[in-house]
């Protein structure tokens, strides 16, 4: 039976390879002068996440379309996991922070953005734009490690996403952004305030979901090793490395290197604003204009593909093929939807859902509300299409 649950050989070698790179990466980055630490570090955390987004199948969009076609809540429950998780972490951490969560002052590079129509807009987005394409932003990066060939395509579109809302900022910025509200539970609950209101808040999603839920029968014939890990499993891994990552470094992002690589490009072809409003201001994943190689979220994001295909390789989950033209411009329109959502709601899934509702922003949860709505929408137009 031990033998049984071992992935054989002829896998176990390359992914070995594979994850070997990975930490070899870690080792070369961790030899820079000055920033070398905290880029090892993050492309350890990287690492460490893609292969628990991969073993866990931690998809938003894949995990929403379980629920809505088979009223599978696992996945969405494993979402609810991370969240309780990180939320408890986060929050143990602030009061080392901000032992009083004095109103006007908030914790370093929390992801706690602005409340408007425009984090709705882009939230709704974003949702429309993950279920046209197949994935959010940090599935298409782990499915890369799968052999999604179509993957590309969206980050590809991610990418000039972005760049049409640096087009478009200073407009919505002015509008909505620039005196919108940014709201902070504890500084109107305290601590223990706001983890009690946000657990209820979960504690009432996991009900209605576990009520829906329907018993699916476990198909996976595949060996231990090749069967995905428990959607709770992965999400008390998910909130306990964004934890860990915002004490030893920031906020679980992977949109800001894209962002900042699609800015750092448009400004040197000079097609951007001279200034972009007050964008420099906000923390968790807003971008920056690259002024070196190596970032800590470029390492992340770098590490997160590669133990990615590390867990695709050992489980047999590397499978590429030729993406179908149809494939191919959903992926594109999606990602470019994906993008410009990203960039006005200054995050995605990961940085202003994820990171923003673990620490008591109400921006991720009013994200959370718009992102799934469009997602929705996306997938109802995907059944009336009869995309697959």
């Amino acid at each position: 039976m031990a033998e049984a649950a071992l992935p054989p050989v002829r896998r176990l070698v390359p992914a070995a390879l594979v994850l070997g790179v990975a930490l070899w990466f870690a080792f070369a980055l961790g030899n820079i002068a000055g920033s070398g630490r905290e880029l090892a570090l993050a492309a350890l955390f990287g690492t460490a996440f893609g292969i628990v987004l991969q073993r866990s199948r931690f998809c938003f969009y894949c995990v929403t379309r379980d629920f809505l076609d088979q009223r599978n809540a696992r996945g969405l429950l494993g979402i609810v996991v991370a969240l309780a998780v990180g939320i408890l972490g986060y929050h143990l951490i602030f009061g080392a922070f901000l032992p009083v969560p004095t109103p006007g002052r908030l914790p370093p590079q929390a992801h706690i953005g602005p409340i408007s129509w425009v984090l709705a807009a882009g939230a709704f987005s974003f949702g429309l734009g993950m279920a046209l394409s197949g994935s959010c932003i940090s599935a298409h990066l782990y499915r890369l490690g799968e052999g999604a060939t179509a993957s590309p395509f969206a980050l590809l579109g991610t990418l000039v996403g972005f760049f049409l809302g640096f087009l478009s900022w200073n407009t919505l910025y002015l509008a909505a952004i620039q005196e919108a509200p940014v709201i902070w539970l504890p500084h109107h609950l305290g601590y223990a305030g706001s983890v009690a209101l946000q657990l209820l808040a979960l504690a009432v999603v996991a009900l209605l979901l576990w009520r829906a839920h329907r018993k699916i029968s476990n198909i996976d014939s595949g060996n231990a090793w090749q069967q995905r890990w428990p959607a709770a499993t992965g999400g008390i891994l998910i909130g306990f490395i964004g934890v860990l990552a915002y004490f030893r470094l920031g906020p679980l992002g992977v949109t800001a290197e894209l962002g900042s690589l699609a800015r750092t490009s448009a400004d040197q072809l000079s097609l951007l604003p001279t200034r972009l409003e007050g964008l420099d201001t906000f923390s968790g994943c807003a971008t920056r204009i690259k002024e070196s190689l190596w970032s800590q979220n470029g390492a992340f994001v770098i590490a997160l593909v590669l133990g990615a295909f590390a867990a695709a390789l050992s489980a047999g989950d590397f499978k590429p093929r030729m993406p179908r033209l149809n494939e191919v411009v959903r992926a594109l329109i999606g990602g470019v939807l994906m993008g410009w959502g990203a960039m006005v709601a200054l995050g995605c899934t990961v940085g202003t859902l994820l990171s923003g509702i673990m620490a008591g922003a109400a921006s991720g949860w009013l994200f959370a509300v718009f992102m799934f709505a469009g997602l929705w929408l996306g997938w109802r137009a995907r059944q009336y299409f009869g995309w697959h």
